[in-house]
């Protein structure tokens, strides 16, 4: 079986978006891949991050991960942190990569705005550490999303060059897996923007500890219009709210979006809010349930990351002291 490497960020509790996106695709790769799947604390602290909140949120991401299907024991998860490996082959990548590459890369422009001078060194180099993820453990395949297809881009452009200065054939080049109908979760509040665990309004999205009544109101008190809901999905251009709402419907009762509308067209939102509740919790709640039942026991979620440390490391340790051998170095 090919091997996945994945990461998430453990900052803010995971949205629905971030399921839909990403943990979802996860479980559902594990059946046909070797799967390692990584919380990466070291890119979350590209950004200050209050170290008793990174501490817990690590746990309750890797609860909510638990909850929603990895199986811990036939996969690998693990926080990036407890793997020297990443940091020693980020430095040496840092070494590879040219500052042009890293001028171009679109998501740190967008993070900093027009205040780069005044962020942090790691989120501009971030990438390099990304390729170093999926490098040291010749991951061949990386589950993905538009806004990081570029970084990865980058990261076999990476390995290439690494393979070429060095006259080896030693990391091979990595498959986007980007899922073909990935659900673009926008915000309650905003259908124009995108749902984020770091929008300051808790209204603006569903997070994956919230339970049955949580989901239910902020449902209730999700922005949308006056009209009806038409018979085709086209019919909602212009109505970016209206939008969003059907579309989280067909991605949790994996329908297409017209089959969503087949069912509530000329509806107004009171009954397909109701209805779009009863999808949403009976996705979510079993997982916000489980996820509390797992956070009773930290030592266990402790355990859980520092086995899959211990196997981590097995297999990325002897690639990136391969790798130190490769550029000169007395191991």
């Amino acid at each position: 079986m090919q091997r996945i490497f994945s990461g998430i960020q453990p900052s803010g509790i995971p949205q629905l978006g971030n399921y839909l996106g990403a943990i979802r695709n996860w479980v559902n790769l594990q059946a046909d891949h070797e799967c390692v799947f990584c919380l990466v604390d070291m890119h979350a602290i590209t950004v200050w991050q209050d170290p008793q909140k990174l501490h817990e949120q690590t746990l309750a991401q890797t609860a909510i991960l638990l909850a929603s299907g990895i199986d811990a024991q036939k996969h690998i998860l693990f926080n990036q942190s407890a793997v020297s490996a990443h940091a020693r082959l980020a430095w040496i990548f840092n070494c590879v990569s040219r500052l042009g590459w890293l001028n171009r890369m679109t998501q740190f422009k967008d993070k900093a705005g027009k205040d780069r001078e005044n962020h942090s060194s790691g989120l501009y180099v971030y990438p390099n550490l990304m390729a170093a993820d999926i490098m040291a453990y010749k991951a061949t395949r990386v589950p993905v999303g538009e806004d990081q297809k570029q970084h990865l881009e980058l990261a076999n452009d990476i390995a290439q060059k690494f393979n070429h200065d060095y006259g080896v054939e030693f990391f091979p080049q990595v498959e986007a897996l980007i899922p073909p109908a990935a659900a673009r979760v926008m915000s309650l509040r905003d259908g124009t923007r995108k749902m984020s665990k770091s929008d300051p309004s808790a209204q603006s999205r569903i997070e994956m500890t919230d339970d049955a009544d949580t989901i239910a109101l902020k449902i209730r008190r999700a922005k949308t219009d006056s009209e009806v809901l038409p018979d085709t999905f086209d019919a909602l251009e212009g109505r970016p709210e209206a939008r969003n709402l059907v579309t989280i419907y067909a991605a949790l009762a994996d329908i297409s979006v017209n089959d969503v509308l087949a069912r509530h067209q000329g509806e107004g939102f009171g009954p397909f809010k109701q209805a779009l509740s009863d999808v949403v919790i009976s996705a979510i709640d079993p997982i916000a349930k489980e996820t509390q039942r797992l956070l009773q026991d930290k030592a266990h979620l402790v355990s859980v990351l520092r086995s899959g440390a211990e196997r981590a490391q097995a297999i990325a340790e002897p690639v990136v002291t391969e790798a130190e051998k490769i550029v000169g170095f007395v191991k």
